[in-house]
């Protein structure tokens, strides 16, 4: 008999493909199920992996034993009874040829913690964060983190190893600051074992972190989930087809103007200096240019070169690029600082000389195409390689600015696309138990307010659907303040994600809102306290998934007039209404139908209702908190923050 295999070798193994895996004479237990696992309590447990195709698979944890068999592409899955907290346990799986084996299993409640760079963001960086990673060992407090990974499918498996981490000094100083500060609170208060999943990534939009499956049916996902189709099937065709819609935002930003991607295109065309940020060409034009840079070269190919497949390499652009061959769109990414790869299609070079062009959109600090000359040229399906001109070779022409606005970005994008970081982070984990889940994004979507609401319900949806559960629990952290203040009512995008924020969770009896607009720093879009956000995390989850009686903060539920004033009365208030710092509550506007209508009003505290006064002038909305950055005052007598928001007045 096949000797047990330790489950330390369990994220390693789980990256073989299932053809590979039913290989194996033993069977192979999913990564996610390893030495120092939590699974979730008082919930059937889904076990799953792969073995020979028909194999019967004995799944065995403590005293508990049930059978699978795996079916024709070598998966099995199984369901174990619902366990209280407990262990530490031994999961094993056994076929006839041989056993692997999880040790140091507990029983406890699991969460998962996604989103962009605030929830990326690792304790070692956050307030005292040496002396909070030093004080950190719990053996029964476990951690893993995803790796960043994006796929164009739903992937089975991690395309990088993970591991089920002991709460130590190391461990925790590299997690989710505000991730592990919340789990901490959770383990003090339940007495549980606490397993805490991170899969984060900074700069992405909620987009990327959807299920395909939830944009069916979605009007904004109409013309870009086909392509993303077609992509899986033709990458090379869908760059083409995406290559037209390129052009039709340059044609209705740049109406007019030449397209440098077509042959011999006239212009203030000069040589590349180097493959280094165009900042420090000496240009300038370029020294704190934002915007479209296009670069273009010719390569001389034989006709024998010519009719091979081929890849055309690019050193790693910065930020994103929309890459041509005579004519032809053949690639675009949002990547910035990874080198490019793009599939040609038959056809699409030629004999003789062949003309590449690459245009560079730059949105913030050093930009263009840089890289080695070894990462530059075109490789042939015969394995040569024809490089690249030298950077003498090249030249460029600088065009809009970024104040034309931003390039579209492909279904297929990693951090903004339809379902890619879902595919590659969040599909691997399976049907894996959870208690529940603390969501942390929206910065990236604060250019694209309108409809955050119905996206932020669509990825919930679709992860409920993975993880088998339609009342999973979600914790939403509204954005944290950050950017400039202003004396004066305007308009902002932060503002709007958090309104967008608050109309989701109040939608969803499943959904909490954790408010942060006073834990940010205005200057900092990374703000160092994770660990108020940690405890206001956790404090929603006892109220929402352990049934405490704490209250969550401050919620607004209606604008009524009053006589010559106007009552917003709150809910979730503990004790009553107060004012920090002041005699009255600031930050309340009243506004019109119309933008730039809004003004500031005068308002006052009455237990759980503010009553503002019904100014002259239009008057059929009302905003509070409202700003990148703005400055309020209103909490309860816990010292939660009332909610940003903007309701219509009745």
């Amino acid at each position: 008999m096949r000797p047990a295999i330790h489950a330390a070798l369990a994220a390693l193994l789980g990256l073989l493909p299932a053809v590979a895996s039913a290989q194996e004479s033993a069977p192979l237990l999913h990564a996610m199920f390893q030495d120092h696992a939590v699974l979730q309590r008082d919930q059937p447990i889904a076990v799953w992996g792969d073995a020979a195709p028909g194999t019967h698979v004995a799944i065995s944890l403590a005293d508990k034993t049930v059978s699978a068999r795996a079916d024709a592409s070598g998966h099995w899955r199984a369901s174990l009874p619902a366990m209280p907290a407990g262990g530490p346990y031994t999961l094993s799986a056994t076929a006839p040829a041989g056993t692997m084996i999880a040790r140091d299993v507990l029983i406890g409640d699991v969460w998962l913690c996604s989103g962009q760079s605030n929830m990326e963001f690792q304790v070692r960086n956050a307030l005292n964060g040496g002396a909070e990673a030093s004080d950190g060992t719990d053996e029964e407090m476990r951690l893993l983190t995803v790796g960043k990974n994006v796929s164009t499918g739903a992937e089975r498996q991690f395309l990088a190893p993970v591991e089920w981490r002991l709460a130590g000094p190391k461990s925790v100083a590299e997690f989710s600051a505000a991730c592990y500060f919340m789990g901490r609170d959770l383990r003090r208060s339940q007495k549980v074992p606490i397993g805490l999943i991170n899969a984060s990534w900074g700069g992405t939009a909620i987009d990327a972190w959807r299920s395909e499956s939830s944009f069916v049916g979605d009007p904004a996902a109409r013309d870009r989930l086909p392509l993303l189709t077609q992509y899986r099937a033709d990458p090379p065709k869908a760059a083409a087809a995406w290559a037209e819609k390129w052009t039709d935002w340059w044609s209705a930003k740049a109406a007019g103007a030449p397209q440098p991607w077509q042959a011999d295109v006239p212009g203030d065309w000069k040589p590349v200096p180097s493959f280094e940020y165009w900042e420090g060409w000496g240009v300038e034009a370029l020294r704190e240019f934002n915007g479209v840079v296009f670069y273009r070269t010719e390569v001389e190919l034989t006709a024998a070169q010519a009719s091979q497949g081929a890849t055309l390499l690019l050193g790693p652009p910065d930020d994103m690029d929309m890459t041509w061959v005579n004519g032809t769109g053949v690639g675009t990414n949002t990547a910035w600082g990874v080198p490019r790869q793009y599939k040609l299609s038959p056809g699409t070079l030629k004999a003789g000389r062949n003309r590449i062009v690459v245009a560079i959109y730059d949105s913030w600090g050093g930009g263009g195409l840089t890289g080695s000359p070894q990462q530059r040229g075109i490789r042939f399906a015969d394995g040569s390689v024809a490089p690249l001109p030298d950077a003498k070779d090249w030249q460029y022409l600088v065009t809009m600015p970024s104040s034309g606005g931003e390039p579209p970005r492909a279904p297929w994008d990693g951090i903004t696309g339809l379902a890619g970081i879902y595919n590659g982070m969040i599909a691997p984990i399976g049907e894996y138990g959870l208690r529940g889940v603390a969501w942390y994004q929206g910065e990236a979507d604060a250019g694209a307010t309108k409809g955050y609401a119905q996206r932020l319900a669509a990825m919930m949806k679709g992860w409920r659907a993975q993880f088998a559960r339609s009342d999973l629990p979600f914790l939403i952290v509204q954005l944290a303040n950050w950017g400039p203040r202003y004396p004066k009512p305007g308009e902002s995008g932060f503002a709007e994600i958090r309104d967008e924020q608050r109309k989701a969770v109040a939608a969803d009896p499943h959904a909490a809102l954790v408010v942060a607009v006073d834990l940010g720093e205005p200057n900092d879009i990374h703000p160092a306290n994770k660990q108020d956000v940690g405890h206001r995390l956790a404090r929603a989850a006892r109220a929402r998934v352990y049934g405490s009686k704490e209250t969550t903060g401050p919620w607004p539920v209606s604008a009524k007039r009053a006589g010559a004033e106007i009552e917003i009365r709150f809910e979730q208030v503990a004790g009553q209404l107060v004012a920090y710092s002041a005699m009255a509550p600031i930050g309340f506007e009243l506004c019109g139908l119309a933008p730039a209508t809004c003004r500031f009003v005068f308002a006052r505290v009455d237990g759980s209702s503010v009553f503002v006064e019904d100014s002259p002038g239009p008057g059929e909305r009302i905003r509070f908190c409202w700003g990148d950055s703005p400055v309020c005052n209103l909490y309860d007598e816990s010292g939660l923050p009332a909610v940003p928001f903007e309701l219509k007045v009745d």
